[in-house]
């Protein structure tokens, strides 16, 4: 019986890679994160020994508890970020 032709085909190889390496983030990324939570915690604490919540910022009444919460999910956004 014949035998059939032998295909030539080159062995694979990659592409390049084009991804580089992801910058290092600045040494101030760390402690501004760390400090956003630390500081929504303590805005949060504020506003509940607060009587009615009307401190930090009074007026805006448990609202106060929105941002305290909103500046701790940046603070907690920004880790996830970090390397």
């Amino acid at each position: 019986m014949p035998e059939s032709k032998s295909r030539k085909k080159a062995t694979y190889t990659p592409p390049p890679s084009k991804a580089a390496a992801p910058k290092p983030l600045p040494r101030w990324f760390l402690p501004v994160s760390l400090g956003l939570m630390i500081l929504g915690l303590l805005w949060l604490v504020v506003t509940y020994l607060s009587p009615g919540a009307a401190y930090p910022v009074p007026g805006i009444g448990q609202w106060n508890l929105a941002v305290g919460f909103t500046i701790i999910i940046v603070g907690f956004g920004m880790l996830t970020r970090w390397r």
